[in-house]
This record gives structure tokens, sequence and C-alpha cells, in this order.
């Protein structure tokens, strides 16, 4: 059956020309329709739907790689994982009192094993784009420039956490997490300053790592809407020639 040009151009519109909806939305639709019709560019909507779907692959696969490397988490102060909030008084403490390197050597390991982590949510992202319907892509379009960001964060944030969780206590034990915390608070308690904390490090590193690959996620969708030199396939310049 043919589709209506109608609704995919208007979608195509939203993405790509305006991100919010304004007074003067009716008219914009028209005028670009017209230019469109006249070049022969207008996509259709199957075209639209598949570049952005190439454009979620393309970008999620670039946030879990840059998070990936060495240095990805801690060295990036935007997603740096930080100490859990029970433990910021006492590292404060043993910071004063020339402690400060149990202290950096407990946060460090905390990201290293996020980035150690980190590869298992390319596959999770990958199969929620993959899982992508009409309805899905029409949220996106009419969305802001994370929106499908959040499309993937309601889609894949349980399975990720529950995937990253036993891999992030795996990773802990790997590059030495509860051994530098056990040293940070054994020097603590030596204090006779500070009591023991209960914190749950599994779900602290997680939830953090987590917290930080979705921010990488939304700044690549930026990028593709807004960067024509983002957009590296033939399928993506299409889609968003005329943003």
């Amino acid at each position: 059956m043919k589709r209506s040009l109608t609704t995919p151009f208007i979608l195509f519109i939203l993405l790509s020309v305006i991100p919010f909806a304004h007074a003067g939305l009716l008219d914009k639709v028209k005028e670009y329709r017209q230019e469109l019709k006249k070049s022969g560019s207008e996509p259709d909507l199957d075209t639209v739907i598949a570049g952005l779907k190439e454009a979620l692959s393309i970008g999620t696969v670039n946030a879990v790689t840059s998070v990936s490397k060495e240095n990805g988490y801690f060295g990036n102060p935007r997603i740096r994982i930080p100490l859990p909030e029970k433990l910021e008084k006492t590292a404060k403490l043993l910071s004063k009192l020339g402690m400060q390197k149990q202290v950096d050597d407990f946060l460090l390991s905390m990201n290293r094993a996020a980035e150690k982590a980190a590869p298992r949510a390319k596959e999770l992202f990958i199969g929620a784009v993959k899982q992508m319907t009409i309805q899905d892509a029409r949220t996106i379009l009419k969305g802001t420039d994370t929106a499908a960001t959040d499309y993937l964060k309601a889609k894949t944030s349980q399975q990720l956490y529950d995937a990253f969780r036993p891999l992030i206590a795996s990773a802990m034990n790997e590059v030495g997490v509860t051994r530098s915390y056990k040293r940070m608070m054994d020097k603590a308690k030596a204090t006779r300053l500070v009591k023991p904390e209960d914190v749950d490090l599994d779900h602290h590193v997680a939830n953090k790592a987590l917290e930080g690959l979705f921010h990488m996620v939304s700044e690549e969708e930026k990028k593709i809407r807004k960067d024509p030199a983002a957009r590296v396939t033939d399928l993506l310049k299409k889609v968003f020639a005329n943003q």
C-alpha cells in the first residue's frame, strides 16, 4: 500500500528542522514540503526510521567505545564516578590526616571497574534499537535533541543495570576495588574518629556507570543531529541533510 507523504514529511521536519513546536510550524511545514518536493529529496517514513535507527546505533557504539577506554570514566570530569555519599566525610578526614593516596586509589579503582564492564552495554543498546516501533520513532522525532537517549533509558535502564551489576562486581574484584576500599576503611577506623559505613559498592558503581554512559550517548545524539561531520553514512546525510 502506498504511504501518504504527509506523515513522514511532518516527522522529518520535526526531527531535522524544528526541534520544538512554535507559532510558525505549519507555515514552515508547507514551505519545506514545497522545497523538498521540487528537489525530489523528501525521504519516506521507512527511510526516516532507518536513518534514526542508524543514528542511534552509531551514537551508542561511539559512546560505549569512548567510556570503555582507559580513563574513559576517570579521565572525564563529566562522568567520573565519585565516592559514595556515605564515604565523603571519611575521605575528607583521611585527606586531612595525610592519607589522600588511599582515597585516590579507591576512587580510581571504581572508575577502572566501570571502564572494564562498559562494553556489555553495546549489544543491549543495539537490541533496543532493533526493537524500535513506528510509534517509538514518532515519539523520538517529536522530542528534544536528546529524545533518542531518553527512549534508550526507558527501554534499557533496568536491563543494563541487571547486566552491569554482576559485571561490575567481577570487574571490581579484578581491579582491586574491594581491597582499596578495605585499606581506606582500615585507615579510617584506626583514627577512631569515624564509624564504619555500610555501602553497597556494586550498586553505586553500576548506577553511576550507567548515568555516565547515558550522558555520553546524549552527547553523540546531539552531534549527529547538529554536526554534518558526525553523519558518517549516506543514510544519515540524507535524513539529516536539511537540518
